[in-house]
């Protein structure tokens, strides 16, 4: 999905720095790309560009928790068993948006599993987002990799539009349409 929202706001004449962990798939043309390994590269990427951009989407499913130990080297078998300890990651967004400013829009993203709405307005408050998409990643054909998705946008205003199922880069530019605030082409121009 972070795929689509970059090739639809490129395609918009935005400028776009697409912050992405290994994955599958050629970045869209026309993105300022910079990839990531861990939770804590990403954070460290996003820190910078946070302070200068107007709109913010955290699309990534970062994981909630990692290893306490890494190891460079392939653990050889020993016959006895191991016990893995998991440390919580930092909360991206969380981290982000705390420092939001007033002229900066912050996106989420819950893909939940159930109580999808209640579980996406919760994170929506908790981590000071403006808009949370919410996505039921237990439906079957739609959602991380897959085509399709089929989204619930929630604005912090009491706004819930529905879309999908439907190709990912409609619901990209249905999601844009929303979240992204009125841009006087003029002042753009100036801007650049």
């Amino acid at each position: 999905m972070g795929y689509a929202l970059a090739a639809a706001a490129v395609a918009r004449g935005h400028h776009v720095d697409l912050v992405t962990g290994p994955v599958a798939i050629d970045a869209p043309a026309g993105v300022s790309l910079h990839r990531v390994i861990s939770a804590e590269d990403m954070l460290l990427a996003c820190l910078p560009l946070f302070r200068q951009c107007d709109v913010f989407i955290g699309v990534a499913a970062v994981a909630d928790y990692r290893p306490s130990q890494w190891h460079p080297e392939k653990l050889k078998k020993n016959g006895g068993n191991v016990t893995l300890t998991l440390v919580p990651n930092v909360d991206i967004l969380k981290t982000l948006a705390e420092s939001k400013t007033p002229r900066q829009t912050v996106v989420g993203f819950a893909a939940e599993t159930h109580d999808v709405e209640a579980y996406a307005r919760r994170k929506m408050e908790e981590k000071k987002c403006d808009w949370i998409v919410a996505n039921d990643v237990s439906l079957p054909h739609v959602g991380i990799e897959a085509a399709d998705n089929a989204v619930v946008v929630l604005g912090k205003t009491g706004l819930r539009s529905p879309f999908g199922p439907a190709p990912k880069r409609a619901v990209a530019d249905f999601i844009l349409d929303l979240v992204l605030p009125v841009v006087d082409p003029s002042a753009q121009s100036k801007k650049k």
